[in-house]
């Protein structure tokens, strides 16, 4: 059994649906020669259930705001499974690393171990939060074994993202921190940035009133550090998903018009790129979907689901 809530300040007025509506069951599986883990919620009263596997957004663990959306993806008739990507939370690892490519692996990998539990159905939508949303939407374009994707204020440029809310001195602040830290890593000499800053820090996410809404949606009983090498700045601005043509199955663009992380024309877009999109504009940020528009987002997630997979 999961523990249940409050489990961070963001999420302490939520409406949790009952815990006789749901199990859960934890899993581990391989990935990259580590042992990734993750908690899958299976709804109490469906047979075979379509399956959600959810990824994490840039340098958050699973138990940032996910398994609230597990819990009513559950009551609402599906599997969903909430992981940590290697490096973070339960995972092995602690080097909260933010690489793109092998955090796609590990959403992969958790697709394949959760689509082997017998209780869960044949249908898999992969699902991804921010950063997260690109992986999803990836896998969804290069495996056939999936029916849908579910891109949640999706962070698609990894440039764009790290410029969007500093300068270019800035920018290339964190550019040099990032060489800085691949040097000295050769040396045992590396260089860390919080994950998470002030406008004005040399941090991955920054931007006006970033650093209180993200860090509200840490676990209280997490060991997460606001800590990640200064590499991950330069995977970051290495990072675009352009390659997205090749998604054909129903996916999901929930864009918040607040969003200063992923602002809502980015999402259009790609939705534009895709030829069975279904795009939603909702007024919110980057991380109130998890919080104070929790209900309307999640909403439209489960009609979504209802659509695309039953429709």
């Amino acid at each position: 059994m999961t523990r249940r809530d409050p489990i961070n300040r963001a999420q302490r007025d939520l409406d949790r649906p009952a815990r006789e509506r749901y199990a859960t069951r934890r899993l581990a599986f391989e990935s990259g020669g580590a042992t990734c883990r993750g908690v899958l919620h299976l709804p109490a009263s469906t047979d075979d259930p379509p399956l959600v596997v959810l990824a994490p957004d840039v340098g958050a663990e699973r138990t940032a705001g996910l398994p609230a959306v597990a819990e009513r993806l559950a009551a609402a008739g599906y599997a969903a499974f909430t992981f940590d990507y290697r490096g973070f939370g339960a995972s092995d690892g602690d080097d909260r690393r933010i690489a793109p490519a092998r955090q796609r692996a590990d959403l992969a990998a958790a697709a394949d171990r959760a689509r082997r539990v017998d209780a869960v159905g044949p249908e898999t939508v992969l699902w991804g939060a921010g950063l997260g949303a690109a992986h999803a939407l990836r896998l969804a374009g290069e495996r056939a074994d999936v029916d849908a994707a579910m891109a949640i204020t999706p962070i698609l440029d990894g440039r764009a993202f790290l410029r969007r809310n500093r300068g270019t001195k800035q920018f290339l602040r964190a550019v040099a921190a990032g060489v800085r830290d691949r040097v000295g890593g050769w040396a045992g000499a590396g260089v860390e940035v919080p994950i998470v800053g002030d406008p004005e820090a040399n941090a991955v996410v920054t931007g006006p009133g970033a650093k209180r809404a993200y860090l509200d949606l840490v676990d209280r009983e997490s060991d997460w550090r606001n800590a990640t090498p200064a590499r991950s700045l330069l995977s970051l601005a290495r990072f675009r998903d352009d390659a997205l043509d090749g998604v054909r199955v129903p996916a999901l663009l929930l864009a918040g018009t607040g969003d200063a992380q992923a602002p809502a024309s980015e999402a259009e877009r790609a939705a534009d790129a895709l030829p069975n999109a279904t795009l939603v504009r909702m007024p919110a940020d980057h991380w109130s979907p998890y919080a104070a528009d929790f209900e309307p987002a999640i909403g439209h997630q489960v009609a979504f689901l209802r659509d695309a997979l039953d429709g």
